[in-house]
């Protein structure tokens, strides 16, 4: 199968025909519809996760339709439309039996017997995240899929894989935003958007969306941020206290040390702080302590705390009905021809997501 494969880190992905292993007993195959592009895809390739073997095939946001499925899989069938997403938990480790998957202390992404799910001319090709969705077919661990109805466009589905997840999730599960609250969004990409979107959906009296690009800002105010922020032309947490007093919730959508310490300087006393955006190994913040007395707090979220057979169909149904907007998180359509460009221009798109087709 056709493949965008990374030989090297700080390099362009290259296309290439790939083999694909038999399906495993606990693994559901699946034909590649549509994934996205993220900047956690943009940080493997340059080699922000120096555990990531080479070659590896990056991309995990995606969905597609099942075309078989492991002896030991139930609910899935083949011709199932799906989301992948990188949530390949074992289902019986402590973490999952208290419904947090994303802790999981044998998140499945590599076989038990170490045998290669892919591999190029014999040799092993590795999977990002376990997933490797810049293929024209994903073979995953079953707990890394999702049903979603047949009438769910399988491109705005893809979006359900990370950004949606990630984003909504952070503001229901991790921050637990609440009716009347006051929010920050700092760094309006596709999860920061989905973010504005999942404070919007809790009732917030106040988003408050930050960025350094004009169009992501007006995508932010189109799906409801009440005041945006050009970081770009004016001290971010100067213009947040000066909106709000100070908010009780700052959600970090950039992984930058520097932004994480903004999100903590725009709390209000006994406001949360929770980082979303994804860190380089060795990062550290230095954050003002006595602002501990004023009970704030700051926390991490890894994929938005998803429960991924709940989440998805939920948030499925809820585009359908109208009631969320992934329409507008959707920028740029590419073929595969077009995804290495993509991946390499992430750091200066405009658009909130750009979705790869098959």
């Amino acid at each position: 199968m056709k493949a965008a494969v990374l030989h090297q880190f700080d390099q362009p992905v290259v296309l290439g025909d790939i083999e694909i292993a038999t399906v495993a007993p606990s693994e559901v195959r699946v034909r590649t519809a549509a994934t996205g592009i993220c900047h956690s895809d943009r940080h493997g390739q340059t080699g922000g996760n120096p555990a990531l073997g080479l070659p590896a095939v990056l991309g995990h946001e995606a969905a597609g339709v099942v075309v078989e499925v492991g002896a030991n899989v139930s609910g899935l069938v083949p011709g199932d439309h799906v989301v992948v997403a990188p949530a390949g938990s074992c289902g019986t480790c402590a973490w999952c039996s208290q419904g947090l998957p994303q802790h999981c202390t044998h998140l499945v992404r590599t076989r038990e017997d170490g045998t290669p799910r892919l591999t190029l001319d014999g040799r092993p090709v590795a999977q990002f995240v376990g997933i490797g969705s810049f293929a024209e077919e994903m073979l995953v661990q079953a707990s890394s899929v999702a049903k979603v109805p047949p009438a769910m466009p399988l491109d705005k589905a893809a979006l359900l894989g990370c950004a949606v997840i990630t984003g909504l999730g952070a503001v229901r599960h991790t921050a637990g935003v609440r009716l009347g609250d006051t929010v920050a969004v700092v760094g309006c990409g596709g999860v920061g958007l989905s973010a504005v979107q999942g404070a919007v959906l809790a009732g917030a009296a106040r988003i408050v969306a930050i960025d350094r690009m004009p169009e992501k800002l007006e995508l932010a105010r189109q799906l409801g941020a009440t005041d945006v922020v050009d970081a770009s032309a004016t001290d971010p947490v100067a213009a947040v206290r000066e909106l709000t007093g100070g908010v009780d919730h700052a959600l970090e959508m950039v992984g930058l040390p520097a932004t994480i310490a903004q999100a903590f300087a725009m709390l209000r006393t006994r406001g949360t702080a929770t980082v979303v955006g994804l860190a380089r190994p060795g990062d550290t913040i230095t954050l003002p302590a006595l602002d501990l007395l004023a009970e704030k707090r700051l926390q991490g979220s890894r994929l938005g705390g998803t429960q991924l057979r709940v989440d998805v169909p939920l948030y499925a149904e809820m585009y359908l009905a109208g009631r969320l907007d992934l329409d507008l998180l959707q920028g740029a359509t590419v073929s595969i021809d077009g995804l290495a460009a993509a991946l390499d221009g992430i750091d200066q798109a405009t658009a909130a997501r750009t979705i790869v087709t098959f």
